[in-house]
């Protein structure tokens, strides 16, 4: 059989493609020609008989996939027979199962006598897969998107770590052993943490894979004729896997590995143990650490074990308090992305370039950095996830994630589509018109003009919803206005001593200052204390660069001298505690209402020195402003605890406090603002205690019929025992209650 103009309709396609795929198909005819005339030789059925079995929508779906993916015709002229091979699994249509792949793999790996032969199987098996991944992004079977592709990829890397490890284990088990048990009986493996998009389940078709090694306890090998450490038992094992998968062979590579992400990097050991991980995160762990850790997440090995080694590696990752340092660590992060785009000029770069794909993950890994100790919904690996989960914690409108996603799927497909061409990792735009037109073919766009308007248009979105989140508060306010810079300019440098003592007087005397001179010694007091001095460098930072914001939110109120001592001791209170200025920094609106609050009331600006976790409550005025009813609070408190596991009593009475300091602060607040009445601020307050009061005696009831049993004739699920307030609720219990809580 040849394959014609009856079978590959070349003149429908775009006129510069057509002279490729006329070279295909001569590539393939030549392909089909030897495997026949091998098969001839072998007595085994012709390829090409089965290629004529092949229905007219899948030569338009070939012609298709050759005409834009170079890496399809090469596996196609290498082993044509594998077409056939996806056509009658079933793979051209759909993902095959998880179980069937790994059914499949582990057969033919099981007849692999070497190394070298077990490299062979998981290349070819790879490259099969591949293929088939590849057809399905180009033609989209019915409900097919850029996330099945990407979690096809994804699964596919899964099976290819956990088949190279489980097959190593066994053939390198004669010489070393296994390692002996954990001090629970347990067995240990490599533990094997995929990072980056491999953690989340969003793989790229062409992507690296990033990975952690880790093992449970040290120890010795037992049962092989030579005993090792662990340590050195999992390094070579370690190494053996990266191989395994890395290594380029006749035969390719199955997955580019980078080990880059483990502590240390390069220069760190390849495996670590958990006891050694959970040290170095602990006393060294960096900011982008966290960044990077997000989306970590077992994939081969001992799964278990690596829920375990992430369990305690979570304090690091996820803070209790709202974090906005997060914010300036991606910032920084996105700036060297961005100097380094510039240096080597690749502003073509769809994932690195503005409005590419980064800014979108930094978005959405900036709230999970930032919220997501609190909002333990973001605690999740894959971006898709944490976007439709922020505006329900009312951390981005729905419309703004009604953008980004689409955006984002539409930047993956692109990558997909340049990644899919050559079988090779990249994110830059072609600079041929070939490619160009390959790339508009796949994407069934008119022509490389009409991509590039619908690029231009989704990066300009991303990049409008990226500031917002990540700019500097104070790069918008030099947008805005260039005397109002200058006026932070002139606060940076009084609150640092370097304007003359008449020139920083005269201008706290024209912010509104009725005592200039001491609220200028106030400052200098503080700049030179104790306290600020001996910060780390970091804080210090925030410090400096929260003063000047601070100083032009108190010439914006109407008491200054009030408000400025008021504030400083909340300041004082928060200068170890850093994430605190970053917060107020980060949000200068939470700083206007806390100059309105702190000037209006001794007793909240006590109550936040005293509890500068409220400062988070500053951020939503809407709330802040407008108490909620007992309906609102109890439904609020029970989503809190319910983020808590029910044996961590101490977590959840430091929430019950946290809730009833939060919701007094909100009565406050609307007193002051004179949204409610008096008599209504009285009720908000019962309801507080109320609430509280239902919470307690849910807890308490189900500790004690866990431990004691359910007394007869009472239910377990409903507390049968009844509080009774005194007057306003009753004066001894109300501060009874709120003293213990």
């Amino acid at each position: 059989m040849q394959l014609d103009d009856s079978c590959l309709a070349l003149d429908t396609l775009p006129t510069p493609l057509q002279p490729p795929a006329q070279q295909a198909r001569t590539r393939l005819n030549e392909a089909l020609t030897q495997a026949d005339n091998i098969a001839s030789m072998s007595g085994q059925e012709l390829p090409s008989e089965n290629w004529a079995g092949l229905s007219t929508e899948r030569w338009a779906a070939l012609l298709r996939v050759i005409s834009i993916s170079t890496f399809a015709l090469d596996t196609l002229a290498r082993t044509p027979d594998v077409l056939f091979e996806l056509d009658t699994a079933g793979e051209l249509d759909a993902t095959p199962e998880r179980d069937t792949q790994t059914s499949w793999l582990a057969e033919r790996l099981n007849e692999a006598e070497d190394e070298a032969a077990m490299h062979s199987v998981i290349r070819r098996f790879r490259r099969a897969r591949m293929l088939g991944i590849v057809w399905r992004d180009l033609n989209r079977p019915a409900g097919y998107s850029m996330w099945d592709t990407a979690a096809a990829v994804t699964t596919l890397a899964e099976i290819c770590l956990e088949a190279a490890l489980g097959w190593l284990e066994a053939f390198l088990a004669p010489r070393w052993g296994y390692p002996a048990q954990r001090a629970d009986g347990s067995e240990q493996r490599l533990v094997v943490l995929g990072m980056g998009k491999l953690g989340a389940g969003e793989l790229n078709l062409s992507s690296d894979i990033d990975l952690i090694f880790a093992f449970p306890e040290n120890g010795e090998t037992q049962g092989g004729r030579k005993s090792l450490e662990h340590q050195e038992y999992f390094t070579k094992l370690g190494q053996k896997l990266i191989a395994a998968l890395d290594a380029v062979t006749a035969d390719g590579f199955a997955f580019r590995v980078d080990m880059r992400l483990r502590p240390l990097g390069d220069g760190g050991p390849l495996v670590g143990s958990f006891a050694a991980l959970s040290a170095y995160y602990q006393d060294q762990g960096r900011e982008w650490e966290r960044y990077a850790m997000l989306k970590a997440r077992p994939v081969a090995g001992e799964l278990d074990a690596g829920d375990e080694l992430l369990a305690s590696l979570r304090p690091f990752v996820y803070r209790k308090y709202l974090d906005f340092g997060a914010i300036e660590s991606l910032r920084e992060l996105k700036a060297m992305i961005n100097r380094e785009v510039k240096r080597k000029g690749i502003e073509g770069n769809i994932k690195l370039g503005p409005g590419g794909i980064r800014e979108v993950e930094f978005v959405v890994q900036a709230f999970q950095l930032i919220r997501g100790g609190r909002d333990t919904e973001l605690q999740v690996t894959s971006l898709r996830k944490a976007l439709k989960r922020l505006p329900d914690l009312g951390l981005l409108p729905q419309p703004v994630v009604d953008e980004l996603l689409p955006d984002y799927a539409f930047l993956r497909d692109l990558e997909h589509i340049l990644q899919g061409m050559e079988d090779r990792q990249t994110q830059r735009l072609p600079d041929n018109d070939l490619d160009r037109e390959r790339v508009a073919l796949a994407l069934d766009m008119e022509d490389w003009p009409a991509v590039m308007a619908r690029l231009d248009e989704t990066r300009a979105r991303v990049r409008r919803h990226f500031d917002a989140v990540i700019a500097d508060p104070e790069d918008d306010v030099e947008d805005a206005h260039d005397s109002h810079a200058q006026a932070l300019e002139q606060w940076r440098l009084l609150w640092r001593g370097e304007l003359e003592e008449e020139v920083a007087e005269a201008k706290l005397a024209q912010a509104g200052f009725i005592k200039p001179a001491e609220a200028l010694k106030r400052l200098h007091q503080l700049y030179h204390s104790r306290q600020v001095q001996n910060m780390q460098r970091i804080g210090f930072e925030r410090l400096d660069a929260l003063m000047p914001l601070l100083l032009d939110a108190l010439a914006q109120s109407e008491h200054p001298d009030t408000a400025l001592p008021r504030v400083q001791p909340l300041l004082e209170a928060v200068l170890r505690r850093t994430a605190y200025l970053a917060l107020l920094r980060e949000n200068p609106h939470a700083l206007e209402h806390l100059m309105h609050l702190c000037s209006a009331s001794p007793w909240i600006a006590e109550h936040l020195a005293r509890y500068p976790i409220l400062l988070d409550e500053l951020l939503t005025p809407e709330s802040l402003y407008t108490p909620a009813d007992k309906t609102r609070l109890a439904d609020e408190l029970r989503q809190t605890l319910n983020r808590i596991p029910e044996d961590d009593e101490e977590s959840l009475l430091e929430a019950l406090r946290v809730f009833k300091h939060a919701q007094t602060l909100h009565v406050a607040a609307s007193d002051i603002a004179g949204t409610r009445h008096l008599m209504k601020v009285s009720d908000y307050l019962t309801y507080i205690a109320e609430v509280i009061l239902d919470a307690v005696l849910a807890m308490a009831w189900k500790h004690l019929t866990r431990k004691h049993g359910t007394p007869q004739g009472m239910q377990q699920e409903t507390p049968d025992f009844l509080i009774v307030g005194y007057g306003k609720l009753g004066v001894s219990s109300l501060a009874t209650v709120l003293i213990w809580i």
